[in-house]
């Protein structure tokens, strides 16, 4: 048998047999050439020019376009929620002559320490309480406690704060990269054009897409748009049994009277709200648990899956998620999970790229 003809008898078993890769609907085989090892730009493309797979709420039917074309998919007075966060370096070694560690910062908390993933080589020490842990350029952090959900984070207190720790952040920190990346990409790849609140531990990335001048169109078109901030945390603890686990970070999240303006306008006028990423859904849908759209800022630990009934968000414009990822979950109360099930089989049919450089998927 070919290679070609073994990879689509493995796309099909999927979509006829959810549960034959794995444990649960969500699980499916990822060729590793589709991972997207590279931003878009050096592959020879433009931001916006990165393919587009459009699934249909209603019929389940696909269509297959490119990014730059999102406009075809629109009219006027719909309303796009952007996540206005921008990314950290949040990937910081402190090194010692007993130990070197990785710290990834993982969510700031309201006093001030943060949440942050330890992981690396320890020789003689192991991480406990009031561990000092050395940066370089002045900054250190104390080791204050460990989470009792996940082993491997620990609260820590930084010697900076406020504009003196964002200083040595930006000077010391490298972006979070995962295995499937070729190279160490600089921070600037790891932006979306109209981010500008610093913050979140990885990317938005179902936005990096968008173009100022694609932006600048669809405004033209009379689509509107509005931004919420959520500062997402990390996608992976590095543990397979703890990421299917899916545990729900608690993550910041800040919407301002202009956008709860804009989502009541776009309500009343008929205009559907799409969201610009899967962070922009649990805040939206966060604000409509408390009963009115409102400007607000606190903490989230929604989890939206398969059973919930989504109240604001009428459409999703998000990448495309790994096997198993807790981002499937909450594509499930979009549209049914089979239906995700065959879009994903037929994206990796038509060799899609994963991941946070790699294609876009619009559920409406």
């Amino acid at each position: 048998m070919s290679a070609s003809a073994r990879k689509t008898d493995e796309v099909e078993n999927w979509v006829q047999h959810p549960r034959v890769a794995g444990v649960d609907s969500h699980s499916f085989y990822l060729p590793p050439e589709l991972n997207a090892d590279r931003p878009p730009e050096r592959r020879g493309l433009v931001r916006d020019q990165v393919r587009l797979l459009v699934l249909n709420r209603k019929t389940g039917a696909t269509e297959h376009s490119r990014f730059d074309r999102l406009g075809d998919f629109l009219r006027p007075k719909d309303l796009l929620v952007f996540n206005s966060s921008r990314t950290l370096p949040a990937a910081l070694i402190a090194s010692g002559p007993q130990f070197d560690v990785e710290v990834r910062l993982a969510e700031r908390l309201p006093d001030g320490s943060w949440m942050a993933l330890l992981t690396g080589t320890q020789k003689e020490n192991r991480i406990v309480p009031e561990l000092l842990l050395d940066f370089g350029l002045d900054l250190t952090a104390t080791v204050i406690s460990q989470d009792a959900r996940i082993p491997a984070f620990w609260r820590l207190r930084f010697s900076k704060s406020g504009t003196d720790f964002l200083d040595r952040l930006y000077r010391l920190g490298e972006p979070i990269r995962y295995r499937y990346l070729s190279s160490p990409w600089s921070l600037s790849y790891y932006q979306n054009v109209y981010g500008h609140r610093p913050g979140g531990s990885e990317m938005p990335s179902a936005g990096r897409a968008f173009s100022w001048r694609l932006l600048f169109e669809l405004r033209r078109k009379g689509v509107d748009t509005a931004s919420v901030t959520l500062h997402a945390g990390l996608s992976s603890y590095l543990d397979d049994g703890l990421d299917r686990q899916h545990i729900a970070s608690e993550e910041e999240y800040w919407i301002s009277e202009a956008t709860a303006k804009k989502i009541r306008r776009a309500r009343k006028s008929g205009g559907r709200l799409i969201a610009i990423g899967t962070t922009v859904v649990r805040a939206l849908e966060s604000m409509a648990q408390q009963g009115d759209i409102r400007a607000q800022h606190a903490y989230t630990r929604l989890r939206i899956t398969a059973g919930y009934r989504l109240q604001l968000s009428d459409g999703l414009l998000t990448g495309l998620h790994e096997p198993e990822a807790s981002h499937l979950d909450l594509l499930a109360a979009f549209v049914p999970s089979v239906t995700i099930q065959r879009a994903y089989a037929e994206a990796i049919e038509q060799h899609y790229l994963w991941h946070e450089f790699g294609d876009v998927n619009l559920i409406m």
